[in-house]
């Protein structure tokens, strides 16, 4: 009778890893939605979740306020989202899907450009303010903290006063593309590492290179 009721529905620890929200981790790639904001540095988040894809090889479908995907590896289910209500309603599609797929909030890793950081550079935060990004300000609204994963890719800030609009929407120069690939993999590496290894360990590993 156990052999067959295990494999009917799965083995009590079987059942457990895979409802087992502990392992199950939401990545976010924020970003606008259109070809107009392929290639621009606001869309960062967008950028390395299609590398990701790449190199997982799965692929991005149409949901309820996003396109996602999801793999599994070594245990782990990993479950992709670049948000299709603009920047500056990101919120509203991470608690959807949060909700959605039982994903506990520490378990939530949130990709952004950020203007303070050198280009390319790379830093995970656990929590934080802002800074000034639209999507990430509506997240805390929406969530109503500011103690959730971040992971900041740096774009520079090389744009006079009063450009910093058309410099975030501006596409990527050529210098930047030269060294985009290494960049994409690298945070690959950071993705990777927040999932297996943790939060503390992947700051320590990747914050600043």
């Amino acid at each position: 009778m156990f052999n067959f009721i295990n494999k009917l529905f799965g083995s009590p620890k079987q059942l457990l890893q895979e409802t087992d929200p502990m392992k199950k981790f939401l990545i976010v790639g924020l970003g606008n939605i259109g070809p107009d904001y392929d290639e621009t540095r606001h869309n960062i988040g967008f950028k390395i979740l299609d590398f990701l894809a790449e190199q997982e090889d799965f692929i991005f479908e149409n949901a309820k306020l996003g396109a996602v995907a999801s793999f599994k590896h070594k245990g782990k289910s990993v479950v992709c989202l670049k948000p299709s209500t603009y920047m500056n309603l990101s919120g509203k599609a991470v608690k959807y899907w949060m909700d959605k797929e039982s994903i506990p909030l520490d378990n939530v890793l949130v990709i952004t450009d950020d203007l303070n950081l050198p280009f390319g550079s790379l830093r995970l935060k656990s929590k934080g303010s802002d800074g000034g990004h639209n999507g990430l300000k509506d997240i805390q609204n929406v969530l109503q903290t500011t103690n959730y994963n971040r992971f900041r890719f740096g774009v520079g800030a090389d744009f006079s006063k009063g450009k910093q609009v058309d410099y975030v929407l501006g596409q990527w120069n050529e210098e930047q593309l030269q060294t985009m690939p290494e960049r994409l993999k690298k945070s690959i590496d950071l993705i990777r590492s927040f999932v297996f290894a943790g939060t503390k360990n992947t700051m320590n590993q990747f914050n600043g290179k």
